[in-house]
């Protein structure tokens, strides 16, 4: 038999019981479906890590050197507690790593961890949960700042402890009708009045959190209405990403004289870039990824069983139709490749249409979600080879019983 010819009679016997077909389809559309969405979901944030949030976290070309990690991995009880009793980074210790990098585009200092949250006044308006942040001015420019109105912060306002603010596009957008009408009003942050300085260009938001809600205060200015948070973060911008290890390197070195560590004692510090938190992410996905292959294989296999066992109750039903087809000269070769051709197509067809329902649900989740999913050939090409070896796997035992059927006992069936 022609193997174009035994598609055509599978494709037959597919469409004549549609019904049947797409139930015993059903375990292999939806395992496909979770493979490919699932997927689509992991790879798009993968992307989105390494593309957007480390950006706006970090600064693109940037490292920092902070008291804890930028992500906290699988640390143990004493690990954490030694990470705790770290020294905070001082203002004299972020001087020697810029004297260390003379090369660096900008080297600031911030607050960190726990960043107060503030109820912002203008008048009769008020905007609560507002995140404020100290900062040095040359954060404004590891972070790759731009301004819709007013000036960056300035040296002076800093050695001054002068009391301007420098607002987020959100908190500008809700307390006045134009960022230039902020420009020079006064407003209260913890029962003190500051002056807005400037506007920061919207940066937008990464999983739904927006990075426009914060006020941006002179370090100096912060720690006196604050006081000193229990981490400071030291930030350093270079021209280029080849630099970063360079940099990183002598910012080691120079906190290490800094802080007068021995050789062979462990930094009390640590130094990250974004590559940090790209490797947490990706230690998190990998524990997806030993997931998700368990539960698609109980599905296949579930989906294979109910293909053998409607392929086998197909051959009782034809069974005459193969005496026929064997009393006119049919061996048990085409028997055998007619029956396992309509097994594969059928799982195949169940791996087309799993991988267009996950692409179809990958998308709804990227629009009515915060999550980015990006459907990858690799795993539309891991889906289909699923769905044709499922019918290669669960096809051979029923095409075999069907050539093996002895033609007169077959005619005799009713």
């Amino acid at each position: 038999m022609p193997f174009a010819e035994a598609i055509r009679l599978a494709l037959a016997a597919i469409l004549s019981s549609k019904l049947r077909s797409f139930f015993t389809l059903l375990g292999i559309i939806v395992s496909v479906t979770f493979l490919v969405t699932v997927v689509a979901v992991i790879q798009g944030m993968n992307a989105y890590v390494k593309e957007t949030l480390t950006g706006a976290i970090v600064g693109t070309n940037a490292f920092q050197v902070r008291r804890s990690p930028i992500a906290i991995q699988f640390f143990d009880d004493q690990e954490i507690r030694l990470i705790e009793r770290r020294p905070i980074i001082r203002r004299e210790e972020a001087e020697r790593v810029r004297q260390a990098l003379p090369d660096a585009q900008a080297v600031s200092l911030q607050s960190g961890w726990p960043a107060p949250v503030a109820e912002v006044w203008y008048r009769n308006r008020l905007l609560r949960n507002v995140t404020v942040f100290g900062v040095t001015p040359a954060y404004q420019v590891v972070q790759d700042y731009r301004f819709a109105a007013g000036e960056p912060m300035a040296e002076p306002d800093l050695e001054q402890r002068r009391h301007v603010a420098n607002l987020g596009w959100d908190v500008a957008e809700e307390l006045f009708p134009s960022p230039e009408a902020a420009l020079g009003q006064r407003i209260r942050i913890a029962g003190s009045e500051f002056t807005v300085k400037a506007v920061i260009a919207k940066k937008g938001r990464v999983l739904g959190q927006s990075f426009d809600g914060f006020v941006l205060l002179p370090l100096t200015t912060f720690e006196t209405l604050y006081g000193r948070r229990l981490t400071t973060t030291i930030s350093v911008k270079m021209t280029e990403a080849t630099d970063l290890p360079g940099a990183m390197a002598r910012a080691e070195e120079a906190m290490r004289l800094a802080r007068g560590l021995r050789p062979g004692h462990e930094n009390d510090f640590t130094v990250d870039k974004a590559d940090a938190l790209v490797s947490f992410w990706t230690s998190l996905t990998k524990v997806l990824f030993t997931v998700v292959p368990a539960v698609v294989c109980i599905g296949i296999l579930v989906g294979g069983i109910v293909i053998m066992n409607i392929m086998l109750m197909s051959v009782n039903e034809r069974t005459r139709e193969i005496g026929i087809r064997k009393s006119l000269g049919a061996r048990r070769a085409d028997i055998r490749r007619q029956f396992l051709v309509e097994a594969v197509a059928l799982s195949t067809l169940g791996g087309l249409l799993g991988v267009a329902s996950g692409w179809m649900l990958a998308q709804a989740v990227a629009a009515a979600t915060p999550l980015p999913a990006r459907v990858t050939l690799w795993s539309v090409g891991v889906a289909m080879a699923l769905g044709a070896g499922t019918g290669v796997v669960f096809g051979v035992y029923p095409a075999a019983r069907a050539a093996r059927l002895d033609p007169i006992t077959a005619l005799r069936a009713e």
